[in-house]
């Protein structure tokens, strides 16, 4: 019997579970940008911590999640969405509660792997999930909306976490309050498991582990795809790591408003850029936003003036919007129905890229100095910009793929007459 109807939802609308994926990201994202983004200040400023350790402990959270992301939409595929959901909702809590209370170096190594092990599961599955409920055509819309809640929830987290005293002497209130949000997701989602089960599989292919991988990484267009994004994601992590720490040193509210112009800048500029660049094929809006990425990222080192570094911020952000809403619709389109977990999970190999950058950013910092920002932020720059080789030849590559299904699909009329 056929269940499209109950998956995707009345025509011109989302599915019940579309919209609960949007409303949760928007609590999440809100609980998630009261704290994370100012870690790298509170370690300094609060625990003491030197920039070269800041930034490694900042990038195990991006490693740990890069060795576990595949595995998390892997298995999502296997035993369904809900459950994998809800186990990395539930333990992520308790991830946000630990911050809270570590006191010792090491323990904010393990909390940050934490952080990003529940993060990289949690993130392609619920992807997976969305793309499950909503039809091809209103895929773009579903991730736009996703990434609009996103940003809703980047403007108020950070605003919230400074009433809250997050960064001062004491963040014990807003870390604990981001667990509780966290911990309200993870109601919902069993709510949502119990009401919304029927007509959505909860095991969807039996693949094996190891054919999975075989197939996603031998699909070419998708490793150019990955490779690219490793350095735009790596340019994308500067704005919680490096950028923290090189503003955020002394100028805590000059950070605070550059963070908000991110995330105003999406509001402002998404909806007007999907439409846009439906004029133009995915990999090529991906090779705009990483030059876009990257001279945003060398206005920061080069500018002092707050207006300039606004700006700078805005090209940022467009770059930004260019390559990942149109990235998680691209996913989508590239990977085989039955596979789409273990796709967005693979996708999760470019925190390589941030593993390695936020490392790098403090390395860099904690070398050079914190005046030599023009330097520091122009070897970020041309690192950003090696995405664009990758994106091109995927671009050919998945262009003579389309021509090539359209021929075989062209050619099935007349050999059916010529039988």
């Amino acid at each position: 019997m056929r269940t499209d109807r109950k998956i995707t939802g009345k025509r011109g609308s989302f599915h019940p579970v579309a919209w609960g994926i949007i409303v949760g990201t928007f609590l999440s994202r809100t609980g998630f940008f009261m704290t994370i983004p100012f870690l790298g200040i509170y370690l300094g400023k609060v625990k003491g911590i030197d920039p070269a350790t800041i930034g490694a402990i900042l990038a195990v959270s991006l490693l740990a999640g890069t060795i576990s992301s595949f595995f998390g939409g892997a298995l999502s595929d296997r035993f369904g969405r809900y459950p994998v959901m809800i186990v990395s909702m539930g333990v992520w809590s308790l991830v946000f509660a630990g911050f809270a209370i570590a006191d010792a170096t090491w323990m904010f190594f393990v909390l940050s792997a934490c952080n990003g092990l529940c993060r990289s599961v949690f993130e392609p599955t619920s992807c997976a999930l969305l793309a499950d409920v909503t039809p091809a055509e209103r895929r773009s819309d579903a991730f736009n909306a996703r990434y609009f809640a996103i940003n809703i929830g980047g403007a108020i987290g950070p605003l919230v976490g400074l009433k809250l005293g997050v960064g001062g002497s004491s963040s014990f209130l807003p870390f604990m309050v981001s667990a509780s949000i966290f911990v309200l997701y993870t109601v919902l989602l069993i709510i949502f498991m119990l009401i919304f089960t029927h007509g959505i599989p909860e095991k969807t292919t039996n693949v094996p582990m190891k054919q999975m991988v075989q197939i996603v990484f031998t699909d070419k267009v998708f490793l150019y795809f990955l490779l690219g994004n490793v350095f735009v994601a790596g340019a994308y992590s500067h704005l919680d790591t490096t950028l923290s720490q090189y503003i955020g040193h002394d100028r805590v509210e000059a950070y605070s408003f550059l963070f908000v112009v991110n995330t105003l800048s999406v509001l402002v500029f998404q909806y007007p850029l999907g439409k846009l660049m439906k004029r133009f094929s995915a990999l090529t809006s991906l090779k705009a936003g990483c030059l876009l990425f990257g001279i945003g990222l060398f206005g920061f080192g080069i500018f002092e003036s707050l207006y300039l570094l606004a700006l700078s911020m805005v090209l940022f952000t467009i770059g930004e919007i260019l390559c990942f809403v149109i990235g998680d619709v691209l996913i989508g389109e590239i990977a085989p129905d039955h596979l789409r977990g273990a796709y967005y999970g693979a996708g999760g190999f470019a925190f390589i890229g941030q593993s390695l950058c936020a490392w790098l950013g403090g390395i860099l910092l904690g070398t050079l100095g914190f005046g030599q920002g023009p330097l520091i932020f122009g070897i970020l720059m041309l690192l950003t910009f090696i995405a664009f080789p990758f994106f091109h030849q995927g671009q050919r590559m998945w262009e003579k793929r389309q021509q090539a299904e359209q021929a075989k699909h062209d050619s099935l009329p007349s050999a059916i007459a010529g039988q």
